[in-house]
């Protein structure tokens, strides 16, 4: 019998959920895709900090593989020389990009650290992972985070910080009149709609509110360091 496409089953049968999703498919040239929306996050903000500080190092396996470029992969599995996460030892007058793989423990999402140094001078961090489809079960959306760098966080009512649950093809942002921007009204107005409990990723863009649809489109929203509490977004739609 010939091979057929299939939807693909999203619900764990044990737990109830998945954080991560990945698929192949061969025959359309497709070496790896995933359901979860890709992140870059720097180091230059507090956020950024407090959540690369609990990840966690590890052997490189498949789900690092798919973040990277095909031809990436190779470098996953060589060492560089290392002292601390913030130097590295390169031949001076060498360009270098060295790749460590890491785990979030909270999510399990696979994360993969960037170390780029010019000239054997101290480079920068960046570190490539995937937003994850929601929070955990059991967990509470508190507040949401826009740090110095742009990227979307999320604490939860227990304190945790978290990258905001984002799809593919449903990406995020704020400032301007367009899908992004929708995107993440639809995603907080679900969250004030629900007191904070339902915080799946994927909200059509037809379930933003028009308040908070105002706010992330406009240019309060597109400054330095927002933070807006659940009571916060339960005004915004109660406005």
């Amino acid at each position: 019998m010939a091979y057929q496409y299939g939807d693909l089953n999203l619900l764990d049968p044990i737990k109830g959920y998945l954080h991560f999703v990945i698929q192949t498919e061969l025959r359309l040239g497709i070496a790896s895709g995933s359901l979860n929306a890709e992140v870059s996050i720097g180091l230059q903000t507090p956020e950024a900090r407090e959540w690369t500080g609990r990840l966690v190092r590890c052997a490189p396996n498949a789900l690092h593989c798919a973040i990277v470029e095909p031809s990436e992969i190779p470098a996953l599995f060589r060492p560089c020389l290392e002292r601390g996460r913030e130097k590295l030892s390169v031949t001076a007058g060498s360009d270098q990009v060295c790749r460590h793989t890491f785990y979030d423990p909270e999510f399990g999402l696979p994360v993969v650290g960037r170390h780029a140094q010019h000239e054997g001078r101290t480079g920068w961090w960046t570190y490539d992972t995937y937003a994850p489809l929601g929070l955990r079960p059991g967990d509470s959306f508190g507040s949401f985070i826009i740090d110095d760098e742009g990227s979307f966080w999320v604490r939860t009512g227990e304190g945790l910080l978290s990258l905001l649950p984002q799809r593919r093809a449903l990406g995020y942002d704020i400032g301007y009149s367009g899908g992004e921007p929708h995107a993440l009204a639809a995603y907080l107005s679900q969250v004030a709609a629900t007191d904070g409990e339902v915080t799946a990723a994927g909200v059509p863009y037809e379930r933003a509110h028009p308040a908070i649809l105002a706010w992330t489109q406009s240019s309060a929203a597109d400054r330095e360091r927002r933070e807006l509490t659940l009571r916060d977004l339960k005004m915004m739609r109660c406005a």
